[in-house]
């Protein structure tokens, strides 16, 4: 009771914000990835899927209900990093995790292991642990204050060598192993998302200082961070739906989580410097913290495919069974969804 109560009294109101926000926007983004899921199923079933560059889940209501529900989640996302630091909300994204293993369980049939549970458990210890030794907000007065971090060489080489990798995975794996390697898709989604998350954190700064009453629309800094969200964004829709629709949802979410959280502290702690503001015990314990999370979606996904039971192997097959009756795919190798013929 102690430590918890420095760790209330030594938190600012902003990162108490901050970490509502965040623990909101991840319910609503687990949820919309079933839901998502289930309308690009649906779709597929009567037009071009979305895997194989099909846009008609476009036209598919529930696709745009979990679209709905995921746009409120990242509304509440945005409004938290104005608040609270990357190293804070970032991480807590574990938390759809559990959400969207919990709700894949119960609507798509994709059994919850035993393990499966253990791992949700990590994810909340690690989760906890960020949340007890998160640094402050930074104070930014300006959204010039943040645009000159943006500049800085480090950050610079930083969203050179993503632009770079980003660029090469488009053009050059992805028509040859986007359909075979869940890498491709996933690594395009998480290189593009961290370069985001600076520019969504500069928005929302920007916008936290104009509704207190220091007009930041003024500055053309502004206009430049809200355009590279905008350019993000579309991009990373585009391949975690191509990456949805491929692959299996409880790979998908831990391993697009791993990456995407990854990346965004590595940006974080380079432009914004959020370790200059804490001692190396603080920051061994959040990495121990993001590890032991790490260690949760891991066990989360080496268990999707297995049930309670005295045989693994009908386990598994019997999963195998139930996915084929219940959309018409076959997944014998686990991570990868199989087209069976279809008769036009």
């Amino acid at each position: 009771m102690a430590a918890v109560r420095r760790w209330s009294e030594g938190m600012s109101s902003d990162n108490i914000k901050g970490l509502v926000l965040a623990i909101s926007s991840s319910l609503f983004i687990g949820a919309s990835f079933i839901v998502k899921k289930k309308g690009l199923k649906k779709a597929g079933a009567s037009g071009v899927r979305a895997g194989v560059g099909g846009y008609s889940y476009l036209l598919e209501p529930l696709w745009w209900i979990g679209m709905i529900t995921m746009v409120v989640g990242e509304i509440a996302n945005f409004a938290a990093y104005a608040f609270a630091p990357a190293i804070l909300v970032t991480p807590l994204g574990a938390l759809s995790i559990i959400i969207s293993a919990v709700l894949a369980h119960i609507i798509l049939r994709e059994k919850l292991h035993t393990f499966g549970i253990l791992g949700c458990a990590l994810c909340v210890v690690g989760s906890t642990t960020i949340v007890l030794h998160a640094p402050q907000e930074r104070q930014i007065e300006s959204v010039t204050e943040v645009w000159d971090l943006a500049t800085e060489p480090g950050f610079l080489f930083y969203t050179a060598l993503v632009l770079t990798a980003v660029f090469i995975l488009i053009f050059h794996f992805v028509p040859q192993y986007g359909q075979t390697h869940i890498m491709v898709y996933i690594g395009v989604c998480s290189l593009v998302g961290s370069i985001s998350v600076m520019s969504v954190k500069a928005l929302g700064i920007a916008l936290k200082l104009t509704f207190s009453g220091m007009n930041q629309l003024l500055y053309p800094q502004t206009w430049a961070f809200t355009l590279v969200v905008a350019s993000c964004v579309i991009t990373q829709m585009n391949y975690l739906n191509k990456a949805l629709d491929t692959f299996n949802t409880a790979v998908v979410s831990p391993i697009y989580y791993v990456m995407f959280t990854s990346l965004t502290i590595l940006a974080s702690v380079i432009m914004f410097k959020d370790w200059d503001r804490q001692t190396p015990t603080q920051i061994i314990t959040e990495m121990c913290g993001f590890i032991t999370i790490l260690s949760g979606t891991f066990l989360l996904h080496k268990t999707k495919d297995m049930v309670d039971g005295p045989s693994l192997t009908t386990s598994i097959s019997m999963r195998s069974l139930k996915h084929e009756e219940e959309d018409g795919f076959d997944e014998g190798f686990p991570l990868k969804r199989q087209d069976t013929s279809r008769i036009p």
